[in-house]
């Protein structure tokens, strides 16, 4: 299995099959339509950076992630969590905000669940960040699925704000300082 991680690239011609079993996922790489937001738009608008993970045998997308800019917020985060965050950031350098990367989405095919692609997108956007450091990015987030909430934990997420009732997705953070030291 030669796998390979491309930039996606909206002038490209058809996405290789892919099929996650979410049709928001799917359509969001998918989907060809300039009026439907997708990963073409968010592209060609400047909005999100999407990645894909590709398999050159099967001719299949194996899994793929997009990136856009961020801010862990005080007043979008649960007081406890915010407190104990701030806590890990100098006095001096306390803000309302910190900067983040948001993963906007990832997912993994149905055919390739369960062997470590999430986890291997996940690593691959941390270290990414610490090792090309192109602007200040303290932490990553995501607006994970409720479905999802346990894998974020298990690589090392932490939920900033709690879902209320009718909420699809948690709100999620991971202190990119965390590696660096």
């Amino acid at each position: 299995m030669a796998i390979t991680l491309k930039k996606f690239d909206p002038h490209a011609g058809p996405i290789k099959p892919f099929d996650c079993r979410v049709d928001l996922l799917n359509d969001f790489l998918l989907e060809e339509d300039a009026n439907i937001p997708n990963a073409r738009h968010h592209a060609l608008e400047l909005l999100a950076e999407t990645y894909v993970f590709e398999d050159d045998a099967s001719e299949k997308t194996v899994a793929y992630f997009s990136l856009l800019n961020d801010k862990v917020d005080r007043d979008l985060s649960d007081k406890n969590v915010w407190n104990r965050l701030s806590r890990e950031i100098p006095n001096a350098k306390r803000r309302r905000s910190y900067p983040a990367v948001k993963i906007g989405r990832l997912a993994v095919d149905k055919d390739y669940e369960g062997q470590s692609f999430g986890r291997i997108s996940l690593n691959y956007i941390k270290q990414t960040l610490l090792k090309n450091r192109v602007s200040g990015c303290r932490f990553v987030t995501v607006d994970a699925l409720k479905e999802a909430v346990g894998f974020y934990q298990k690589n090392g997420f932490q939920i900033l704000a709690s879902p209320t009732d009718g909420d699809e997705t948690v709100l999620m953070f991971f202190d990119l300082k965390k590696l660096k030291d």
